[in-house]
This record gives structure tokens, C-alpha cells and sequence, in this order.
């Protein structure tokens, strides 16, 4: 009478590791981007408080701070607003850029600018006494250098 097996076959455990392999193939990147976007998530979130500044002197009708690193009252320089954050500045027209960290945010998004500029009724960059209807952000010509993939929905140029 023949013996009955027991346990895996070499084969049968090959075919599992495989598998494994695979998926481990598919969700290793996807992670890397997730973790990526929700550091860039955090740089915005660093943009906020200039937002504020922002829209406060252009809605006052206030004269409109030169470009510097104290007037706006809301920029960073050397120091870090944040860990991913290594550069947070409004221009003189009032576009808020942030530039992430040499290192930390990793997955191609180290060192790249995000930009927001304040809008107004008509969809174009808001001048002094104007209401800022909405805020454009991650359009290159705004500044802009980070990856698409990066940013969040509501910040692709839109």
C-alpha cells in the first residue's frame, strides 16, 4: 500500500513564496508613495498660517509687504518651520512658497517647491484690495517643482 503524504511539497512552498513576492513587488512602491504624500500633505499644512497673513492684508486693502522673510509674518528661513519643511517664503505679490527638505521626504520630493498663489474673482493672481476668491496651488508657473503624483487632488494646478 503506498504512503500517504504529509505536509508541503518543496514545489507548493516555492509557489507561496512566489506569490508573496509578488505582491510584496506591488505594495512596496505604493507605500513609498503614500508616505511620501501624506509629508507633502504636512508642507501645506506649513502654508497655512501664510494663507491667513495673506488674505487678511489683501482683504484689509493694506499696502502689500516687499518680499522678506519678516514682513509677511508667517515665513521661515533658515530654520525649519517643520522637519519636511526647509524654506517657507510669500513673494512680494503675495504667491506663498514652501520648499521641502533635502532629505526626509524622500521617493524623488526632497528639495522640490510648492507653490499657492491667492486669486481673484476672475481667476487671476489678486492684487491689493481685491477679495481673494480662491487659492491656486502646485501650478508651475507659479513656481512649482514638485512631482504631480505628490501633491494632494486639491492641489494639482488647480
Amino acid at each position: 500500500m503506498k504512503n500517504m503524504q504529509k505536509g508541503f511539497t518543496l514545489i507548493e512552498l516555492m509557489i507561496v513564496v512566489a506569490i508573496i513576492g509578488i505582491l510584496a513587488a506591488i505594495a512596496l512602491p505604493a507605500y513609498q508613495d503614500y508616505t511620501t504624500r501624506a509629508k507633502v500633505s504636512e508642507i501645506l499644512l506649513s502654508m497655512s498660517q501664510c494663507r491667513t497673513s495673506v488674505t487678511e492684508v489683501y482683504q484689509s486693502g493694506a499696502s502689500l509687504p516687499t518680499q522678506n522673510h519678516d514682513n509677511w509674518g508667517c515665513t521661515v528661513g533658515a530654520s525649519a518651520a517643520t522637519q519636511y519643511v526647509q524654506n517657507l517664503n510669500v513673494l512680494a505679490t503675495g504667491i506663498i512658497t514652501a520648499t521641502s527638505a533635502t532629505a526626509g521626504v524622500g521617493n524623488g520630493a526632497d528639495n522640490m517647491v510648492i507653490s499657492m498663489a491667492p486669486l481673484n474673482d476672475a481667476g487671476n493672481v489678486a492684487t491689493r484690495g481685491q477679495n481673494i476668491n480662491r487659492w491656486r496651488c502646485g501650478l508651475a508657473a507659479d513656481g512649482t517643482t514638485m512631482p504631480v503624483k505628490f501633491l494632494p487632488a486639491s492641489c494639482r494646478g488647480n
